[in-house]
């Protein structure tokens, strides 16, 4: 059943047109809006605090609210605005084609995130007849401002392929191009931020640090980028703790463990949000003189900014983005931007279709007149970025050219954008060169900021270096030390040093030019030793020891072969003497029966010698157990290659006696004349002799020999038989091959002569089985490592030694046995008479 509804569901397409696009609930409402002929999306946390509906189940639930403005973000969406009439107004770009927007407040909540995209994704109206299939109505989004909101946004949209660019999210998880295809960023990622902090930790000579971060995507991935890069440079990290901002018992431990802790030094992977809630709890614990270093997040941010948190953060050092001052901004957001853009401060007679609620930007309308944080904006400049690589990729998408202008008609799906911003290369007016690398981030370039004091009590973010990825290596981390105020106003750096002593299979890293007062305690590599404590080096063990588990001493390497004692060595042992038994068993059953018509049919000096060569196969495994020898691996190989070939030799013989056997009942047929017991006995001396001379040419050129193979287990010696010739082997498996293919298509050819007993039946069975074995064996034998090698040649010979044992001589036996009224001549020939 749930077959033939896979089925119906694989084969059955709706169709489109019978789904007409329907409102599900209530619309969400852009907070910002404007028509054009491209749309661009815009997510911002505007609003910090979301405020849940009532879920009493007796009333349709509520819209979500929110309130307590969020001033740098609603400055965010306005650089959007800016930047989009600044283009519109432009003459070389996109010069008849209007950009429009939609910007949604996402209150810094995942819930009204997912709503804010799910309504840019789908848009307000729809014409009467409208299906479901249409393409988004938007080209492109800007935003989010935090990491873990950006990976939902971009996920949420990655199916739909379209581009996100985002001005702030910086975490390095967003690089994954399979997961975020067409995610953009006009800021670098965390892994140049994390590194940065390593380095600079290492630069002031700083070995023994704590580390906090936020328990997200942007402080998880963050802080595990430090930490590696910290291992690195030999910086060792006493403790790494995390907390998010609605978790207040975790915080608490991170705020004890900091308390407890012996290290000066804090590195503060932290969002805003969470560094807030832990300045608040170091302040009231007056946990003061701690050195922090800090992140683009929050370092520069004006909330952190009270009457007591100098006395926890001064001195504080972080990185930052740089301010760069976008001409004309400042006087947009004064009036500009009230009088055009924002809805309530339009006349009613321009009021749109949709009747706008104006309490809802209440609490907006205070910021009217404010403008005194814009020259401090460190995030404006990527959002004006972001938008002109949007607008520059539609530049191209539109084939603009001056002064015909942009070609009109064209449809511009997201897709074409996310491919277009690959390419996008500019520069915008202040300066900045844009493109995107193939993490689809911009280059790594931060402001090293120091908190200072003023004469006057306020607080500055002073520059006191840089860090620049684009520079080469030794001229991309630059810090003016003299210009630094350190933790608690003092004018002299801070030490924090660790002295654990390196127990013995650890050895010593010296950091290179750094006190010798803080080290790392690397363990020995595998192979090497250390039996002292705080040995400054490792030692190699000799070739044939390896280093114990504790890495204290040297011992003899373990030495690894195919000994009788094992269980595996006991079982192969068993089952090859099983076979030999039972081979002698049959042997002694035919010479028992030899005179019946069943034995002497197909010569039973043939079956006799094949018995014979069967019991030398099982016994030739055995030779193959045990330490390797000069003797044993000559032998070894060289027995396998000819018992083989005489027992294939047997079997061969046997089928050509049954073909010349059928062709003699012809009239006239002297087939048996040619190929009697003479010519067969000849036949398989004169094939197995070829193969005597092979294995003799082999052992005489380049033989076996036993080795030691260090080379494929560093920990353990392989004592196996070396082939000494890889052709000689090759020809002596390959001449068995092809007496084996060659009686296997003889015998498949006779199998349906007529006969009461066609031996070629059985025949064809058994080099059937035979010829699979040995074409598994092949790959098997390659793949295997150490003393499975052996043994895996050992189950290639006895399985298919089994096989030619029961498929020629067990239809006999159960004849002899158990049906001896039809172990006769007439029956044999197909003669008895029809009762």
């Amino acid at each position: 059943m749930l077959l033939f509804i896979c089925t119906l569901l694989l084969f059955h397409k709706p169709k489109a047109v019978d789904t007409l696009c329907q409102k599900m609930g209530e619309p969400k409402h852009a907070l910002l809006s404007k028509d054009g002929d491209i749309t661009i999306g815009g997510l911002f946390s505007i609003r910090s605090i979301e405020v849940l509906p009532s879920f009493d189940f007796i009333q349709k639930p509520q819209l979500l609210s929110c309130s307590s403005v969020n001033l740098r973000d609603f400055r965010m969406a306005q650089i959007m605005i800016f930047a989009i009439e600044e283009i519109n107004r432009s003459e070389q770009l996109l010069p008849n084609v209007s950009i429009g927007y939609k910007i949604y407040d996402s209150c810094g909540s995942r819930m009204s995130s997912m709503s804010a995209t799910m309504a840019l994704m789908n848009g307000q109206e729809f014409a009467a007849g409208d299906t479901c299939n249409r393409q988004s109505p938007i080209h492109a989004i800007i935003g989010e401002t935090e990491s873990s909101a950006t990976v939902i946004l971009s996920r949420t949209t990655g199916p739909f392929t379209i581009p996100v660019i985002s001005h702030s999210a910086t975490c390095e998880c967003l690089s994954n191009r399979k997961d975020y295809p067409s995610f953009f960023r006009t800021i670098a990622s965390d892994y140049h931020q994390s590194r940065a902090l390593a380095y600079i930790v290492k630069y002031f000579g700083w070995s023994w640090v704590g580390a906090v971060n936020s328990d997200n995507d942007y402080g998880n991935n963050g802080m595990a980028i430090f930490l590696k890069t910290a291992q690195e440079e030999g910086i060792c990290v006493e403790y790494s703790v995390k907390f998010y901002r609605t978790e207040p018992e975790k915080l608490q431990r991170v705020v004890d463990t900091m308390k407890r802790s012996t290290t000066k030094v804090v590195i503060a992977f932290l969002s805003r949000v969470e560094m807030v809630n832990l300045l608040e709890q170091l302040s009231i614990q007056n946990i003061t003189r701690l050195q922090v270093i800090g992140v683009e997040a929050w370092t520069t941010a004006k909330s952190l900014i009270t009457p007591n948190s100098f006395h926890v953060l001064g001195g504080s050092l972080g990185f930052a983005m740089r301010k760069i001052n976008i001409e004309g901004f400042s006087d947009y957001v004064i009036k500009a931007f009230w009088d055009s853009v924002f809805p309530c401060s339009q006349g009613e007679g321009n009021s749109s279709q949709v009747k706008l609620n104006c309490t809802r930007y209440q609490d907006i309308l205070v910021l009217k007149n404010y403008s005194e944080d814009v020259p401090e904006q460190r995030y404006a400049s990527n959002v004006y970025k972001a938008v002109y690589a949007v607008a520059h990729s539609l530049h191209s998408l539109f084939k603009c050219k001056e002064p015909e202008g942009c070609k009109k008609g064209l449809t511009i799906q997201p897709q074409q954008v996310v491919e277009a911003l690959k390419k996008v290369n500019f520069t915008v007016k202040f300066g900045d060169h844009v493109w995107f690398d193939n993490t689809g981030a911009t280059v790594a370039q931060y402001e090293v900021v120091n908190w200072q004091q003023n004469s006057d009590g306020s607080i500055q973010f002073k520059p006191v270096g840089y860090y620049d990825a684009s520079l080469p290596p030794d001229q991309r981390f630059v810090v003016n030390t003299e210009n630094i105020i350190w933790a608690g106003g003092q004018l002299e750096k801070p030490r924090s040093v660790c002295s654990e002593s390196c127990p013995p299979g650890t050895r010593k890293a010296a950091q290179k030019g750094r006190p010798v007062c803080c080290y790392d305690c690397i363990p020995c590599a595998e192979g090497e030793i250390s039996n002292e404590t705080d040995s400054n080096n490792c030692k190699q063990c000799p070739g044939e020891y390896w280093s114990n588990a504790e890495k204290n001493k040297c011992v003899l390497k373990a030495v690894e072969f195919l000994s009788f004692t094992e269980v595996m060595s006991i079982m192969l042992v068993f089952f090859s003497l099983f076979g030999v038994g039972l081979t002698v068993l049959v042997t002694i059953l035919f010479y028992s029966k030899k005179d019946t018509p069943i034995v002497k049919a197909n010569n039973s000096e043939l079956s006799f010698l094949l018995l014979f060569s069967l019991i030398l196969c099982f016994l030739c495994s055995l030779t193959f157990i045990g330490r390797p020898t000069e003797w044993s691996c000559m032998l070894r190989h060289t027995a396998f290659g000819i018992t083989f070939v005489l027992c294939i030799s047997c079997v061969l013989g046997k089928t050509i006696v049954v073909i010349m056997a059928f062709k003699a009942t012809f009239p006239g047929s002297n087939f048996m004349k040619w190929f009697g017991p003479a010519q067969q006995r000849l036949s398989v001396l004169a094939f197995t002799l070829i193969q005597v001379i092979i294995c003799v040419i082999w052992l005489t050129i380049s033989p076996p020999f036993p080795r030691k193979n260090l080379e494929y287990y560093k920990e353990k010696i392989i004592l196996e038989c070396s082939l000494g010739s890889t052709t000689g082997f090759s020809a002596v498996l390959g001449y068995i091959g092809l007496l084996a293919l060659l009686c296997f298509i003889l015998a498949f050819l006779a199998r349906k002569l007529p006969d009461n007993f066609n031996e070629a039946k059985f025949i064809t069975f058994s080099m059937l089985i035979f010829c699979a074995v040995w074409i598994t064996f092949i790959p098997s034998y390659v793949s295997s490592p150490g003393k499975f090698t052996v043994a895996v040649e050992i189950f290639a010979i006895l399985a298919s030694s089994f096989g030619l044992l029961f498929c020629i001589f067990a239809p006999k036996c159960y004849m002899i046995l158990f049906k001896p009224e039809q172990n006769t001549k007439q029956h044999m020939m197909g003669k008895i008479p029809q009762s």
